[in-house]
Order: structure tokens, then sequence, then C-alpha cells
């Protein structure tokens, strides 16, 4: 209103540069008033569960016994990236996409381009420290379980960040920033180079490396489990020991039925002697079943320590696949474009779709944790239900 009732060259020029953006937000945005409702409270929603979600898995790693090693504390750098995603790049991704065009301005357009690289690249990057991680874990067990303290791997979080900014950032400074003011886009660099440079960095490059690690751990484990398989037939299955026990047995038997007709003066020590050859095959016997005993114990514990490391590698397993499936089509679309532009354009609508399933994988790792791991599962609900009580 104050610009209408101060006629300058400058008011009417900044009124004409709003009516401009007004007219072409219009024009430019796709979508019908209800398809923008529907849009804005589906996503608004996916936010929410993000958030939710990921800072549920924080409060667990950090408050659950069960879920104290200090390798889930990639979870929680994890879970931390996918929270920033949730609330510094998809609100201004949904209202950039329902509205036509930037209306935020060209500093935040610079800030909010290298958030969501860095933070699409961080995920990978911790998926890929994770498996490295469950390889020595699985390959060195005793020597690198020594070493994985809590600063080691605090560390080792740190290099993954600034990795993933070495990949993400570079590009950025070199990117065009030219932009209409009556429609201001924020886009990234469609330079060729740019396009391939962040495909392979931020994503195939994670992936191949990711994929040989879990192949590997495979191979290992199925190893380890045929080994200690081996081990457990060994220590059930009768030893040397247990046979010289049993003709032990049969011949103190056989002595004490030639021992019944002997003389009856030498039935007392006869006897005597029988008893100490009985005590001292008696205690032989204990002695042997003890050892077998904590032999078959200690085989036990390993196999139980391999279960729990199998079905937890499993989990980042699947947590790895996920972001794979969620990612590709995203990142082989648009390497493609980069690769050979017009003809291998796919529709931008199909295009869109690939990268808001890009977005909902930030949702999708706090399920995975509650579906397959048990120890997350009571961690949340436990959570859950002390917030519950103290709300009401």
């Amino acid at each position: 209103r104050k610009c209408q009732l101060i006629p300058s060259e400058e008011d009417s020029t900044l009124k004409t540069r709003k009516e401009n953006i007004s007219s072409n937000s219009t024009s430019e945005s796709q979508y019908t008033l209800l398809a923008i409702w529907c849009l804005a409270g589906l996503v608004s929603f996916l936010i929410l569960f993000t958030i939710v979600g990921n800072v549920l898995v924080v409060i667990a790693v950090l408050t659950s016994r069960a879920l104290k090693p200090p390798q889930n504390l990639f979870l929680v750098s994890l879970a931390s990236a996918d929270i920033l995603v949730a609330t510094l790049v998809m609100p201004f991704s949904l209202a950039n996409e329902l509205m036509g065009f930037w209306f935020f301005g060209k500093i935040w357009c610079d800030i909010y381009l290298a958030l969501d690289v860095l933070f699409c690249t961080s995920s990978i990057v911790h998926l890929c420290a994770i498996s490295l991680d469950r390889y020595w874990s699985v390959t060195q067990a005793v020597e690198y379980n020594l070493k994985r303290t809590p600063k080691r791997v605090k560390g080792m979080i740190v290099v993954v960040w600034l990795i993933s900014a070495i990949i993400s950032f570079p590009p950025l400074i070199s990117m065009d920033r030219s932009s209409s003011e009556a429609s201001p886009q924020c886009m990234l660099n469609d330079e060729t180079w740019y396009i391939l440079y962040s495909s392979i960095g931020s994503f195939f490059a994670p992936c191949v490396i990711m994929i040989l690690v879990y192949i590997r751990i495979y191979q290992v484990a199925k190893t380890r489990t045929r080994t200690l398989s081996e081990k457990k037939r060994d220590v059930d299955s009768p030893s040397s020991s247990d046979e010289k026990l049993k003709k032990s047995s049969c011949s103190s038997k056989h002595h004490h039925e030639d021992r019944k007709d002997r003389k009856a003066s030498r039935k007392s020590s006869s006897a005597s002697k029988y008893s100490s050859r009985k005590s001292r095959a008696s205690s032989k016997s204990i002695d042997l079943f003890s050892s077998r005993r904590k032999r078959r114990s200690t085989v036990n514990r390993k196999k139980v320590s391999a279960a729990r490391e199998k079905r937890f590698t499993f989990v980042l397993a699947v947590v790895m696949g996920v972001f794979v499936v969620c990612w590709f089509p995203f990142f082989f679309s648009y390497s493609l474009y980069g690769i050979c532009r017009e003809p291998c354009q796919i529709p931008l609508t199909l295009f869109k779709f690939f990268f808001w399933i890009g977005y909902c994988n930030s949702s999708l790792n706090p399920v995975i944790y509650t579906i397959f791991n048990q120890d997350f599962r009571r961690a949340f609900q436990k959570i859950l239900c002390k917030s519950w009580k103290r709300s009401f």
C-alpha cells in the first residue's frame, strides 16, 4: 500500500516486478487449487513423519543400553542428515514445485542447493562407512572391536561429512546464477560435466563400493557359519578320550566278573581296588564331561554373537538396498539426460516423481529398524510409552 501512495521510479519498478512474479506464478504453477492442497498435505505429513521417526532413532541409540555399541553412532549421524533434509530442504522443494518459481532469493537458493546435494551425498557415504565397519567387524572381529571406540567412530563420522562436502561443494561454486527477475529459478548446473560428476560422486561410485563390500561380507559370513557348524559337530561327536573311557569301563567290568570266582579271603582287597579304580574312572568321566561342556558353551557363545552380527548386517543391507531403490531412478534418468540430452529425456512428471521418491527414503530407515530389529522396536516402545504417560 505504501508503494501506491508514494509514487517513485523505484516503487513502480518494485510493483511491476511483484506483478510479474504474481502473474508468472499463476501461469507457471501447473496444479489446480485442490491439487496444491493435496500435495501440500501429503508432503507435510512426509516431513513430519521423517522428523519424528529419525528423532526416535537418535533418542533410542543415545538412551537404550542394548543400542549403546559405538557403531550405532553412524545411525545417529545418518538420522541427523535425514532430519536436516526434512527441515531445510523438503519444505523449500515443495514451495518451489507448487509455486512454479523460486521465491526465497539467490542467497538462499545457493544454500538450499548446497544442502540438498550435501545431505544426499552424506547419506550414501554414511552407508558406505557402515558397510566398511561391518566388513572389518566380520573379518577382524577381535582386533577391530578393540579399536572401535566411541572416539574413533566419531572421528570416522567427521571424515564422512568432510568427504561429502568435498564431493558436493566445489561444483556449486562454478554454477551459473543468472536468472530472470520475472520468473526466478533455482536450479543446479545443467552442464554435462556437472551432471556426470554429481551422479558418479554422489551415488554410483559409493554404490559400487557398498555392493562389493556386502558381497564380500556375505562370503566371509557364509564361510564362518560353515566353520562353526563343523566345530559344533566335532564337539558333539565322541572323541578319542571318550573311546578310552569306554574301554576303561569295559575292562574294569570284565575284571570285576573275574574277581567273583576268587577266594573269599581276597574279596575285600579286590573290592577296595575295584572301588578306587571305579572312582578314578568316575572322576575322569566328570572331567571329560566338564571340558566338553565348556567347549560347547564357547562354540554356542560364538554362534550367538555371529548370529547377532549377521542379523544386524542384514538390517543394514536392507537399509542400503532401500536407499539404492529410492535414488537409482532419479540418478539414472538424470545422468542419462546429461549424456544424450533431449533424445533421452523422460517426461517431466515422471522425473519429478523420481525426485520425490528419493526424498521419501529419509523417512524409511526408522521403519526398517522397527520391522527388522528387536532392540530398536523395544527402545521405540519404551520412548513412546514414557512420552504418553507424561502427557496424561
